[in-house]
């Protein structure tokens, strides 16, 4: 929603074509129907694979000619075909590489953070590629771990660098600041 409420104010140049789940008990799904966004659930219990899964979405993005994804909560594996390589994005909740890859996700990470005694934490967008949390990093946005901090209060502080982190890497993207290009045969 915090792209969705840019946008809506002029402050991010996008349009968001089309919004798609992995699961249809997702609370992202009726905010975004409430924006008038499209929406499409593609569950991937539906698919034999992850790659099937995946052809799946990356079918619909090159249908309704979607030129960058944006993940936001996406806990699937994507397996990004060549030509999709520096064309998608993810944000995740923490400093990359530190506390990352299968499992590490909302609180989970910031448990792992205040566990770990981290004096900083913060937000990474990284172009996706095929492992979790793996590809090249476009920006990091930090802030203070505190001594009294709980997951909650935490992630509550990430959260709003990934309101900023966001939509500076996407603007990065269009004025051609940031290309991570597929690799050639």
């Amino acid at each position: 929603m915090n792209l969705v409420d840019r946008i809506a104010a002029g402050s991010l140049r996008a349009k968001i074509v089309l919004v798609i789940a992995s699961r249809s008990d997702i609370a992202g799904i009726a905010k975004a129907e409430a924006a008038g966004l499209t929406v499409r659930v593609v569950s991937r219990k539906d698919f034999a694979s992850a790659n099937e899964h995946s052809d799946s979405i990356f079918s619909i993005c090159n249908v309704a000619k979607v030129d960058l994804i944006c993940l936001g909560g996406w806990l699937q594996l994507l397996c990004v075909p060549d030509e999709w390589l520096g064309r998608v994005m993810n944000i995740h909740p923490s400093l990359l590489p530190r506390f990352g890859g299968r499992g590490m996700w909302g609180h989970y990470v910031h448990e792992a953070v205040l566990a770990a005694g981290c004096e900083q934490s913060g937000c990474t967008v990284h172009f996706v590629d095929n492992e979790y949390d793996a590809g090249p990093i476009i920006l990091q946005r930090t802030c203070p771990v505190l001594a009294d901090d709980t997951p909650a209060r935490l992630a509550a502080r990430v959260f709003a660098e990934e309101c900023v982190a966001y939509p500076q890497a996407i603007e990065a993207y269009q004025a051609g600041k940031i290309v991570a290009r597929a690799p050639r045969p």
